[in-house]
């Protein structure tokens, strides 16, 4: 018989969703054996189009390929703010990544195409995508759960983190995940705070029978 909620786990649930933040300020320290397993089993159980599991998670525990992989982030970080014109002093005062005080840093990877058909006709690497993202959340409510608070970091060029971290033909870096101890959770999402952008309300997002106007 499978499992029915009770209101306290469906309360704690929305409340995990809800408390969940894109940290970028870590406090060092590290994370347990037992709760870095519990939170990569998490990703693991994540729903996959066609069950393909197309998700594969590489630690980082040299110092040096760390600092490898901050200098790929911080080049990029340059290159996106040459790009954001009247936003740029704004955009280089962010904290984008906590990749140098993060406990544990995880590279993302997309796995080589494996042929799976099953629902990825029409939209092949995007229903890939998907399902690693899926993973990717299920990681985030899992930290959260744990109280440690995780970032994901996209300013990299795919290529050059796949050299690094020595990944097969076909296969894409889509996310550095930084993982840790924090001294406070964001009441907000930080670039809500820092006012970047506001979120958008319901009825701007939700419309019946056509897309939202």
């Amino acid at each position: 018989m499978s499992k029915q909620f009770n209101s306290a786990e469906r309360e704690a649930i929305y409340s995990v969703i809800y408390e969940r933040r894109d940290m970028r300020h870590f406090s060092g320290g590290e994370v347990g054996s037992e709760a870095l397993d519990r939170i990569l089993r998490a990703a693991h159980a994540a729903p996959s189009v066609g069950f393909m599991q197309p998700w594969r998670f590489v630690r980082i525990t040299k110092a040096a390929l760390r600092d490898q992989l901050i200098a790929l982030v911080e080049a990029e970080k340059l290159r996106t703010s040459d790009d954001m014109d009247d936003r740029k002093a704004e955009f280089m005062r962010l904290k984008v990544e906590g990749m140098r005080d993060c406990a544990e840093l995880i590279a993302v990877v997309l796995a080589p195409d494996d042929g799976t058909l099953f629902g990825r006709r029409t939209m092949p690497e995007e229903m890939a995508l998907c399902s690693v993202s899926c993973a990717i959340e299920n990681m985030w409510l899992a930290s959260r759960t744990e109280n440690l608070g995780m970032g994901w970091v996209s300013f990299f060029e795919p290529r050059d983190v796949a050299a690094l971290l020595q990944c097969p033909d076909g296969s894409k870096p889509i996310a550095l995940l930084c993982l840790g101890p924090v001294k406070e959770f964001y009441d907000k999402p930080m670039l809500e705070t820092e006012g970047w952008r506001s979120k958008e309300n319901m009825n701007v997002i939700l419309a019946e029978n056509h897309y939202p106007s």
